[in-house]
Formats: C-alpha cells, structure tokens, sequence
C-alpha cells in the first residue's frame, strides 16, 4: 500500500543554505581576479577528502546508510516500508573545477541531504527507499574525463580504464583515490538499478535569471567532445629568425581558436559551441619562437549529427593546417565524448505538475553543461530540475550565486518529484 505522505513537504531553506556554505569553506581560496573567496576542491584533492568526510559524517547523523564504492562515489541509503524495491536515486557532485562556487553539484547533493532530513523530522517513510549519490570526478578538470564516477557505475567506463586515467602531474586515479582514503570496498554496479533519478542542479546559463522563472525543468543534456591538440613545431630566436623560416606553434595554435569560432558562426553545424578553455606554449619565454603549443577544445551540441560533422571537420581541417605548415606537425588525443541525451518525458511530466502544484514558475530547459543525470540515465529514467543563479547565472566562477529562496525553491519542487516516484507501485 502506497504511504501517506503529505501533498507538499517544503525543505528548511535556513537549513539548507548553512550546509551550502559550511561545505564552500572546504578548499575556500581568495580569488585574485575577482577579490571573491572561491571554492577549489579538485577531485581526489586533500580538500575533495576533507568534503566528502564532512558529506559521510552529515550522512550518519541523518540516520543514512552509507556505503563508498570502487570509484569513490558516496551512497546514503535510507530505507522505505518495501525494502527490497528499487529505490529513488538523489544524485549530483561535490568535486569542483579550480574557480568555483558554492553551488555547483553541491546543491543537488546537500539539496538531497536536506529531503531526509526534512522527512526525519516529520516522520514519512516512503515506499521505495531512497538513495543520496555524491559521485566521483565529475567535473574533469583534473583527470579528463568529465562525469566519471557516473559512468563508471552506469557501465560505460570501465573502473580499469578510469583507474588508469592520470592528472596533469602522472599522478593515477585510481592511486589518489586511495591515498585519500575513498577506494570503497563496494562493487561499482547499481544492484538493483535505481527506480528512477532525479537531480537539482544551478542551470549555469541566463535563462531563468533573465526571464525571472523560479525553477527550470530539464529535457536533456547536449553532446560534449573533449579532445587535446598538440602542435609542435621548432624553437627558434624571436629576433633572428626569419618570419618565412619559422615553425611557429604558436601561430597555429592561434589559427585553430580562430577556425573553431568560425565554424561556430558558420550555422553548417547547427547549435555548435566551441571553446579553447586550455592553450599553452612551450617553452614559454618571450624571445623564443614556440616550439610546442597545447590546447584542450570543448564542443557542444544538442545534435549528435551535427557533432559528427564538426568533429570531422575539425580533424579535416588540422590535416590540411599540417600539410601546408612547414616543419609542423600537430597531434590529437580524445579526452571525452559523451552523446545528446533526453531525459524520460514521464518524469519530466511529473516534475511540471509538481511545480504548479507548489505555485512555482517554470521553464522547460535543454542543458548546455554535462551531468550525472545524463549518465544515469542509460540505467533508468531520469530527470533534472534547475534552480535560477544570479548574474545571468554564471558559473564555473566565484561570481557563481543563487540565493536561499531560489534555492529552496529548487529543493521543494525536487522534493515532491521525488516522493511522487517513491510512492509509486
């Protein structure tokens, strides 16, 4: 028999925002740039350590379960009046990039927290257990590979090869994962598969800010291609050397930010957004032609035809800037590539009806940014709901912001979405 749970359960947002910013002082840093203090929590950092402990400890208190698998993602169990039913999965990420704020992944995980919480204090069992996921690396900044402890367990990895994956330093994951002490015990597989997924996360984009909604409900995520291009060319004295004599890497380099724009603003590859967010030169100095340059190019798109296209043309393009730059010769390594996924309608569906029941206004969302949810969803139904950052939403920044209402807000409508599947036969 389905439980009785109250038609609305509003989350303590007070609550909620304390654990926001008590996490954010973990790996807090004073942003030069922006005269900000920032969060820099890199996976399988001391810092990234330090928060998962203080997550494991929030846990326990809220009387969870707690299990670590063999990639180091967290799992809260909670138990519900069927134990062996497939239970309701609350998942996002801890781990940040080296500029960050204080909400990105953090706020579907604590959001997630702050549900059992809310159901502890008023005394609701659901039918189907629930499950709280903090997963591993999903970022990418300091192994490559965005979304990994998701993939792992969703199948598409495999734990070896993530294992194997290394940082900027050679340092493995699979070594940092345990030398901070976060190699779990448990295997990475989901058994039984969730019932369902759902995650709360800042949308990172302008559009709930500028049209002033209160919660996005998200239909998919679009396809990333993460790939690493180096060029060499030959060192040489920047006074003596000839311009026509040059193998200048730097030139190239330059060249390729400027064709990935162009095709961009070319509309032949559809909704395409590329960014060179990584260019170095070798060796460096100011009076030496560069021998090397290393770029990492992140492509979007919500069409993976359109992404098959513009990655060919992109490698067409390199051959041809190799062939006709002398004494040049350019080198790529895919890093990630994940396809364009659409997220369950039923659930999406769900989340809508929710939302108007709570009063809130909502907009229907394609992600632009990669999730958990996206990997999730190869193993079950899946759903996101976005909460409205502030500053046109920017993120991956100290100016990253949201307030305690939007936030709660978020939480309430991933409340009920939640004890709606939960309560389903």
């Amino acid at each position: 028999m389905p439980c009785d749970v109250p038609e609305h359960v509003t989350v303590d947002g007070d609550r909620l925002w304390r654990s926001l910013m008590e996490l954010a002082e973990i790996g807090a840093y004073e942003d030069e740039q922006t005269g900000l203090r920032g969060v820099r929590r890199l996976a399988l950092t001391d810092a990234d350590a330090e928060g998962r402990r203080k997550l494991v400890s929030w846990m326990e208190e809220a009387g969870l379960t707690v299990r670590v698998d063999a990639v180091g993602n967290i799992y809260g169990h909670r138990a519900g009046t069927v134990p062996d039913a497939p239970p309701v999965m609350i998942g996002s990420h801890i781990d940040s990039v080296a500029t960050a704020g204080a909400f990105d992944g953090c706020l579907g995980v604590l959001g997630g927290l702050e549900i059992v919480r809310t159901l502890n204090e008023r005394g609701i069992t659901t039918r189907r257990p629930l499950m709280i996921a903090a997963f591993s690396e999903e970022e990418g900044v300091r192994f490559g590979t965005d979304m990994l402890g998701s993939a792992v367990a969703a199948g598409r990895i495999p734990l070896e090869e993530a294992y194997a994956l290394t940082d900027a330093d050679g340092l493995t994951f699979g070594d940092e994962l345990a030398r901070i002490g976060f190699a779990g015990p448990h295997g990475v597989r989901l058994d039984p598969s969730p019932y369902a997924y759902v995650e709360c996360h800042i949308e990172q984009g302008p559009l709930l800010f500028r049209s002033g909604t209160d919660v996005g409900v998200v239909t998919g995520t679009q396809g990333i291609s993460w790939q690493e291009i180096v060029v060499y060319g030959h060192a040489a004295h920047a006074g003596a050397t000839p311009t026509e004599m040059r193998a200048d890497a730097g030139l190239v380099a330059a060249e390729i930010v400027r064709h990935l724009r162009t095709m961009v603003d070319s509309g032949d590859y559809g909704r395409l957004r590329a960014t060179v967010g990584h260019l170095t030169l070798h060796p460096g100095d100011t009076n030496i032609v560069p021998a090397r340059a290393d770029l990492k190019v992140d492509l979007r798109n919500p069409d993976e035809e359109c992404m098959v296209r513009a990655e060919e043309h992109l490698a067409r393009y390199l051959d041809r800037l190799q062939e006709t730059q002398n004494g040049l010769r350019i080198t790529t390594r895919r890093m990630a590539r994940t396809s364009p996924v659409a997220f369950d309608g039923r659930l999406q569906k769900i989340a809508v009806r929710e939302a108007e029941a709570l009063g809130l206004t909502h907009s229907s969302i394609l992600s632009g940014a990669g999730h958990d949810a996206q990997e999730m969803a190869a193993v079950c139904p899946a759903v996101m709901v976005f909460a409205r950052g502030e500053y046109d939403g920017i993120s991956h920044s100290p100016r990253e912001y949201s307030t305690v209402e939007s936030c709660a807000r978020a939480i309430n409508l991933l409340a009920a979405t939640t004890l709606s599947l939960a309560d389903e036969e």
